[in-house]
């Protein structure tokens, strides 16, 4: 199942591909906006949903993860980063 998902990340668009290197730099970067991450799990396949207040559900790999949606700024904080990246790496996605 990772060689389909490798052949996925392979198939990216440049744009999409910049943002997953981001998610996985280290030191974690601060300052990925949250409409950029969201794109790339469109591009995944992802189910996007909106939840309650500024809460977006997220649908991607069979599984259901919730994420708070950064304001009044669009940058995504660290720890939400460092899931995502867990989440994507456990799943066979990375750059």
């Amino acid at each position: 199942m990772r060689r389909g998902r490798g052949c996925i990340v392979g198939a990216m668009k440049r744009r999409h591909r910049r943002i997953l290197a981001l998610i996985f730099s280290r030191p974690t970067s601060g300052n990925i906006p949250w409409r950029d991450i969201e794109a790339l799990f469109v591009e995944l396949g992802a189910e996007i949903s909106e939840r309650r207040g500024s809460r977006v559900g997220v649908r991607l790999f069979g599984e259901r993860r919730v994420y708070h949606r950064p304001h009044p700024g669009p940058a995504t904080d660290k720890g939400a980063v460092s899931s995502i990246r867990r989440w994507l790496s456990a799943n066979g996605v990375e750059p």
